[in-house]
């Protein structure tokens, strides 16, 4: 019996510096927002979590490739990038103080990571020949998980105690809408693309039983 030897497709070195960068750039930026919180403009607004959490998110994909699919299937640098932007921007975003500082950043941001997100789950786990609707669904099921997750966590971490609890509400249902519009976009764009030829090699699903 042969073992079948995974096709190696080459990336682009730009994509491979912007994911090394914004890897590095964001542990850097974690660091210094859990030493010194005031400096990243992160006070009372869960550093520690983050520090934890955008880590561990930022390198699930390298490490899952590197357990179970390095033999099998090139590194998905893409998808893997496209995960580590969403903690990247965030932070960076608070860093400069955009969040309090443009009254629209903060949806931009619900609008744009969770439909980078959704785009790099599907491009993890769904094959370019997939019809529309079955993609639109899986980004919407992900999408739609991970906003309802942050609402959730970014209540309890700092809207609960401070006088933003009196506009959760609303702004919570003006997120959601928001997230789903970029998962929507996001859904429409992959698929155009995997349609037209593109994406197909850039970022080679986890789950290929090559």
């Amino acid at each position: 019996m042969v073992e079948a030897v995974a096709t190696r497709y080459p990336t682009p070195q730009v994509l491979r510096a912007v994911n090394v960068t914004a890897k590095a750039a964001l542990l850097l930026m974690l660091g210094t927002a859990v030493i010194y919180p005031e400096i990243g403009n992160m006070e009372d607004k869960a550093a520690g979590l983050r520090a934890v959490g955008y880590p561990m998110l930022a390198f699930t994909v390298p490490a899952i490739w590197y357990a179970f699919w390095r033999e099998r299937a090139s590194f998905p640098w893409l998808a893997d990038t496209l995960i580590t932007l969403t903690c990247f921007t965030d932070i960076l975003g608070n860093r400069m103080d955009l969040y309090d500082t443009i009254y629209w950043f903060d949806d931009w941001m619900h609008f744009i990571n969770l439909g980078i997100l959704a785009a790099a789950f599907i491009l993890l786990t769904m094959a370019p020949t997939t019809q529309f609707w079955p993609v639109l669904e899986r980004g919407l099921a992900v999408g739609g998980t991970a906003a309802i997750l942050w609402e959730i966590a970014e209540y309890y971490a700092f809207i609960a105690t401070s006088s933003e609890r009196r506009g959760a509400y609303r702004d919570t249902l003006g997120d959601l809408g928001l997230g789903m519009l970029g998962v929507l976009l996001a859904v429409v764009i992959i698929h155009s693309c995997w349609r037209q030829g593109y994406l197909r090699h850039v970022s080679p699903q986890l789950d290929n039983p090559m």
